[in-house]
């Protein structure tokens, strides 16, 4: 957090509303409502940091302008049922071997929303792109 005469300073962002069309690598503070399309095969994973065991899958998600996988951990993937739409909010967008993904954060909230997005564009999967990771040389 800033500092700034012996005083924390909070620093308030505003999130915006994207459509999936409209997601790239390292945005944050997004609210994105989509369709929950399909979820994958659910693994276990152990933690490096702890060693505790999660449950994890990737789910499709979508809307009228595209698709997009959503990393699901632990209660999260009981919490999306196929064929229901949500809103995300305080979201953000990170890679995961190069590709794109839409991803919870700590702030982050889902809500089931009443309106269902009844069309989604299968053709525009914006999780299929690569994006080049640059990696800084660090000797």
């Amino acid at each position: 957090m800033p500092v700034k005469n012996n005083k924390v300073i909070l620093m308030i962002s505003e999130t915006r509303k994207v459509d999936i069309a409209e997601l790239e690598p390292k945005m944050g503070d997004i609210n994105v409502s989509f369709k929950v399309l399909e979820k994958g095969e659910i693994n276990e994973v152990t933690s490096r940091s702890d060693g505790s065991t999660h449950r994890v899958t990737d789910a499709v998600v979508g809307d009228s302008t595209g698709t997009v996988v959503i990393p699901l951990w632990d209660d999260s993937i009981e919490n999306l049922e196929i064929g229901t739409t949500y809103e995300l909010t305080n979201a953000h967008t990170g890679l995961f071997r190069g590709n794109l993904r839409l991803k919870f954060g700590r702030e982050s909230e889902l809500k089931n929303v009443d309106e269902e997005i009844e069309e989604v564009d299968f053709d525009n999967d914006m999780s299929q792109a690569s994006h080049d990771r640059r990696r800084s040389n660090r000797w």
